[in-house]
């Protein structure tokens, strides 16, 4: 079992989960987070630190697309330890249907 970063992630991109991860497994696009699932330890200390509930294990059904993106996109996004602001408009995304398709960027974030 491992931890992945969900479609609710996304445009929210809230940084509580990186400050509390003890692997630093958590790596920055330009629009939200991914989990390494190589370099996570399932410790599960992110997943409750989420306010966006994002963040969910791989055996909950249905996740087999997250887990991949987490996977590809860790590969080229910078690695990110430490916690930054949120977008401003986070609030309003949050909980919002059909984001990937209307608002999934590949390119990386900054990183540390």
């Amino acid at each position: 079992m491992t931890y992945v970063v969900t479609e609710n992630c996304i445009k929210c991109k809230y940084m509580d989960c990186v400050e509390v991860c003890p692997v630093d497994c958590f790596y920055e696009g330009d629009n939200m987070l991914v989990i390494h699932p190589d370099e996570c330890i399932d410790c599960g200390v992110c997943e409750p630190e989420c306010p966006a509930e994002a963040i969910k294990t791989d055996s909950e059904p249905g996740l087999e697309q997250w887990l991949k993106i987490n996977a590809e996109m860790a590969k080229s996004w910078p690695n990110i330890t430490q916690k930054k602001d949120a977008p401003s408009d986070a609030k309003e995304f949050d909980g919002v249907d059909g984001k990937f398709a209307k608002y999934f960027s590949p390119e990386p974030g900054e990183g540390d």
